[in-house]
């Protein structure tokens, strides 16, 4: 069985290309692939068996050149590849440069975006909810670069509250609690129970559980309690 060599690209290419009315030339200065048609701008293509930083790097370079860059790589199977593919994608779009995939038994060539100035949509809704949870979080409690395990968001800040409370004044109404510690959701937290801190003790009252008990106390340490 024969081991495919990125060499094994440049003819699909070429004849996609060529298709087009482009004369294609292989490693002309520093790309593998250069194609020209009439006056326009030459297209660039750079070629590999896989995807790699060292490729987006290529292609970046050769954006000093033209505007018609394009990342052409081999045709993998399976999920991840369709994962990568779709990444890559993303990226090639938001740094301006084309992809191209090659089917190397075959020579299909599928394009899968082409080169254009990238201008990102920004989406409202994730932007309140960023917004929200910033305005929300009470000082600076994480680190910068940590892990999402074990981060204190203010979801979590509101539930030591919830948890603080009961601590103290034992079982109460959810009105109760949203009333005395300022967390208007303070029902739905204490009955979705999402880190198993709460039990309800009866209709419209909840309880404290031991794992509730225990992040209180862990909370008090934290705080130099």
């Amino acid at each position: 069985m024969n081991v495919p060599r990125e060499t094994d690209l440049y003819p699909p290419v070429k004849t996609f290309l060529e298709a087009q009315g482009y004369v294609v030339k292989a490693e002309v200065g520093a790309a593998d692939v250069v194609a020209v048609r009439g006056g326009e701008p030459p297209v660039i293509v750079e070629l590999k068996l896989g995807f790699s930083l060292a490729l987006v790097h290529q292609c970046v370079a050769r954006l000093a050149v033209s505007d018609d860059v394009y990342m052409a790589v081999a045709r993998g199977q399976g999920k991840r590849f369709a994962r990568t593919l779709k990444e890559m994608t993303t990226l090639a779009r938001r740094l301006g440069l084309g992809l191209m995939t090659v089917r190397i038994s075959d020579g299909l060539v599928e394009v899968q975006c082409d080169p254009v100035p990238y201008t990102p949509r920004k989406s409202k809704k994730r932007q309140g909810k960023l917004l929200r949870e910033f305005a929300r979080r009470q000082g600076d409690p994480n680190d910068g670069g940590q892990t999402r395990v074990g981060l204190v968001t203010a979801y979590r800040q509101d539930a030591v509250k919830l948890a603080m409370y009961l601590y103290e004044a034992g079982a109460c109404k959810g009105a109760d609690v949203a009333r005395e510690t300022g967390v208007a959701r303070a029902t739905t937290m204490m009955r979705d129970d999402h880190y198993g801190w709460f039990e309800k003790v009866d209709k419209g009252i909840y309880g404290l559980t031991p794992k509730g008990a225990q992040a209180v106390a862990a909370a008090g340490v934290a705080l130099g309690n």
